[in-house]
C-alpha cells in the first residue's frame, strides 16, 4: 500500500508567520524553517517576540481565518486522495491548523500543540515528538506502507529522506543547493508527474 506525507506551510497553504508578520508589521516574525534550520530556536524567538509586541493567541488565529489555501491546492489535494492515503505532517500547531483544515476538506492532520495561559498569551509549545516528520514516515513504513514525501523546508528533509521518494515543493534556493539529491517541482502538475506513476507500482 502506498501512501503520501506532505507539509502544510509552503505547499498547500501560505507561511502563517509570514502573514502574521504582514499582518502587525512585526518583520522579525517573517522568519520560518526557509531560514533557520533549528525549529526549536526558531519557534522560542517567536515566542520572545510575541511577548515583546503583546500579540496573544486570538491575534494569530485572527490572521489565519482569513487565509486561503495557495491556488490549486485543494484541487491537487482532493485529486491525491482519490488515489491514495495522505497526511499532512507539519510543525504547525491545533490552535492554528482549523480554519485552513477546513478549508483543504479536512484531510489526516498530524502536528503539534501550544500551551496557552489563561491571559490567552502562548507561552510554551508541545512537539508531539521530536524530528516527528521523519517518525510519521519510519512508522508507516514499519507498517509496510511505500511512503512518498513533499516539502519545500530544513525541517522537511528527514522526511523525505525517509520516505521512499521525496521531492521539494517550491522550494528557496538556499534549501535547493544544499539538497540537490531531490527533484524540484513547482507546479502540482509537476507532482503529479512524477508522482502518481510511483503509486501504480
Amino acid at each position: 500500500m502506498n501512501i503520501v506525507c506532505c507539509d502544510l506551510e509552503g505547499v498547500f497553504v501560505p507561511e502563517i508567520w509570514i502573514n502574521v508578520a504582514e499582518k502587525t508589521g512585526i518583520k522579525e516574525l517573517r522568519l520560518t524553517t526557509r531560514d533557520i534550520s533549528d525549529y526549536d530556536v526558531l519557534m522560542k524567538k517567536r515566542l520572545d517576540i510575541m511577548d515583546q509586541n503583546g500579540l496573544k493567541l486570538k491575534d494569530i488565529q485572527q490572521v489565519i481565518s482569513q487565509m486561503s489555501p495557495l491556488p490549486g491546492a485543494k484541487q491537487f489535494l482532493d485529486k491525491l486522495r482519490q488515489k491514495t492515503q495522505v497526511i499532512i505532517v507539519s510543525d504547525t500547531f491545533d490552535q492554528f491548523a482549523g480554519p485552513l483544515m477546513e478549508k483543504l476538506n479536512r484531510p489526516t492532520l498530524f502536528c503539534n500543540t501550544l500551551v496557552v495561559n489563561d491571559d490567552d498569551r502562548i507561552v510554551d509549545y508541545t512537539l508531539r515528538q521530536n524530528d516527528g516528520k521523519k517518525h510519521v514516515v519510519e512508522a508507516l513504513r514499519s507498517l509496510n506502507f511505500k511512503t512518498y514525501a513533499m516539502g519545500d523546508s530544513y525541517n522537511d528533509i528527514s522526511m523525505l529522506k525517509t520516505a521512499d521518494a521525496g521531492f521539494l515543493f517550491r522550494p528557496p534556493e538556499n534549501v535547493i543547493n544544499e539538497f540537490s539529491e531531490f527533484p524540484v517541482c513547482i507546479e502540482y502538475s509537476e507532482i503529479e508527474e512524477k508522482l502518481y506513476p510511483l503509486l501504480k507500482d
